[in-house]
């Protein structure tokens, strides 16, 4: 069994057509994509069309945290990012956000979520110091979040780094890092920066070996990301420009 995992597209079409093409290239047909499909200053009626698209064939998707508050949080409460994708995305695409579960088990074995399995708006993986230092979790905070799940793959997303973390009894948790948004910063629970470095968008290959274990492969692919730069300036987020041009904020 071999499938791709996407997550945190944030609206940048370019990124998610770049990871799409290099799916095909690998011949995968199947894809199981983490949510945050919209929110950002870029092209979320683009990336709308596209999901749609997407979904009449082998894509399962969970809704995410952004997906959450475009169709739950008035539109003249919306934060930025959120208020941006919202006034592109037609009736359609919020009719589908509205459509997609919490979680989900997909291909029978693989456990999906967006964050984690309790809260859309959680690290799983990752904890964040008082002093904002972004650091892996204890092995035993993460193992209570997955308590009761028995899928040997864990799927998760939202914090956009890419990770592997192997659980003591053998089950695998994988984020295959963000599609459309390299870095950003947040204030909760502290102030704290998720940087990359670079520019390209992030995606993985999951393979279930003969023996079967699974082993994650994460690729980065590039696209024309100073496009999606000059557009988040030109849209007033000069905050996502460098962070698309350079994977730093």
């Amino acid at each position: 069994m071999r499938f791709a995992a996407i997550a945190d597209i944030h609206g940048n079409c370019a990124a998610l057509q770049a990871v799409l093409e290099d799916i095909a290239g690998l011949g995968i047909r199947d894809i199981a994509n983490l949510g945050d499909c919209f929110s950002g200053p870029l092209e979320a009626d683009g990336a709308g069309d596209l999901f749609l698209l997407l979904d009449m064939h082998a894509v399962q998707t969970v809704r995410g945290n952004h997906d959450r508050y475009l169709i739950e949080t008035p539109a003249d409460a919306l934060a930025p990012s959120d208020a941006h994708a919202h006034a592109q995305l037609a009736p359609r695409h919020l009719d589908w956000l509205r459509k997609l579960p919490f979680s989900t088990i997909y291909l029978d074995e693989v456990f999906l979520c967006h964050a984690t399995p309790q809260d859309d708006n959680v690290y799983w993986l990752e904890q964040v110091s008082p002093a904002g230092h972004v650091f892996l979790k204890p092995l035993e905070e993460i193992e209570a979040l997955a308590d009761r799940i028995e899928q040997s793959l864990i799927l998760c997303g939202h914090s956009h780094i890419p990770r592997a973390v192997q659980l003591s009894d053998g089950r695998l948790i994988v984020n295959p890092g963000s599609v459309g948004c390299p870095a950003y910063d947040d204030d909760k629970p502290f102030f704290h920066k998720v940087e990359t470095g670079h520019a390209m968008a992030s995606y993985a290959v999951l393979e279930k070996t003969p023996a079967g274990g699974w082993v994650p492969e994460f690729r980065n692919v590039p696209y024309d990301h100073m496009a999606m730069s000059r557009l988040a300036a030109e849209n007033g987020r000069l905050d996502w420009a460098m962070a698309l041009a350079t994977g730093r904020v």
